[in-house]
């Protein structure tokens, strides 16, 4: 005979049980008056031109033009850090900051209803440490993001940790060694996705229960081996697109750099757009992106043909 698992609901003691959990208690009190709540949103989705998927443009995402409102379903990337690599500006914080949110405004536009947000992101400095990811957090959370959580990326793993330990055996100046890293996670409007044309979840019964964790553990990857001062491993957008989208959607990543966020659409048969300034990492990306097609002896999704605009094309 089966039991009926008995429901919960908040209480001041807290609660073990999380199935049939009723917490609508706890989410009623004032502590979420002023954050961002969920809303009743039609759920829409456009189609983006076919000669704008699989595509990295060599220009800002500070205007993606070429997405239609409600047309991407995840978001995954890694900022440029503005800490003096090539690729940096040199900007001042308020000015980065602005950057960025210029950029998660268009996230936003572009994002279905429910659409995700992955940002992976580390602190910087220690004289004083800027904590980069709260102040991430505060612009999502004001231009209107609902915050799903963060993940904590150990990366303690890696061959060659940081021996920048300050003073070393004393008291006098010990430094904190930055051994993980943050992913962010925020969406649109709503909690839950819509799946009205009944796409394909491809993630698998263990690939579920090690990503909904919040600490993640695999390496970091070599930047002299891909070519890009700070890339970081296709493990963390795989992670992400097999948690949160179905098959065959679309993939974004503003600040594409060498490319890991296309690979790992493919690799999970999703469509990717990139977006990225920096005209030799473009080619970078489209150089790594035909040979992995090349290594995999299969176009999946698509019929990758780089060229110096980064195009793709469906195959019919």
């Amino acid at each position: 005979m089966t039991t009926k698992r008995k429901k919960t609901k908040t209480s001041k003691f807290g609660s073990p049980g999380r199935i049939s959990h009723d917490s609508s208690e706890f989410y009623s009190t004032r502590l979420y008056e002023d954050f961002p709540s969920e809303k009743k949103v039609k759920y829409v989705e456009e189609e983006i031109p076919t000669q704008n998927l699989n595509k990295i443009f060599c220009k800002s995402s500070e205007n993606m033009e070429d997405l239609p409102d409600n047309s991407v379903h995840l978001m995954v990337t890694s900022p440029p850090y503005n800490v003096g690599k090539e690729y940096d500006q040199n900007l001042s914080f308020t000015e980065y900051l602005d950057l960025l949110k210029r950029v998660w405004k268009e996230i936003y536009r572009v994002l279905v209803p429910g659409g995700r947000v992955c940002i992976n992101i580390a602190n910087l400095g220690r004289k004083p440490y800027i904590p980069l990811h709260a102040f991430i957090i505060r612009d999502m959370i004001d231009i209107g993001f609902l915050m799903r959580g963060e993940i904590i990326w150990n990366k303690s793993m890696s061959a060659g940790s940081s021996t920048a330990w300050g003073s070393w055996l004393s008291a006098q100046n010990p430094t904190l060694r930055d051994v993980h890293e943050y992913i962010l996670v925020f969406s649109k409007d709503t909690f839950k996705r819509s799946n009205p044309l009944k796409r394909e979840n491809t993630i698998t019964k263990d690939e579920f229960l090690e990503y909904t964790k919040s600490i993640w553990n695999f390496p970091a990857v070599s930047a002299k081996k891909v070519g890009h001062p700070a890339p970081f491993p296709i493990e963390l957008p795989y992670r992400c697109i097999q948690l949160y989208t179905f098959k065959e959607e679309v993939v974004l990543d503003p600040f594409m750099g060498s490319g890991q966020t296309a690979i790992a659409a493919i690799k999970t048969n999703r469509y990717f757009v990139g977006y990225e300034t920096n005209k030799e990492y473009v080619k970078l990306a489209e150089k790594r992106i035909k040979e992995y097609l090349i290594e995999l002896n299969s176009p999946t999704l698509y019929d990758y043909h780089a060229d110096t605009q980064g195009t793709a094309k469906d195959n019919p």
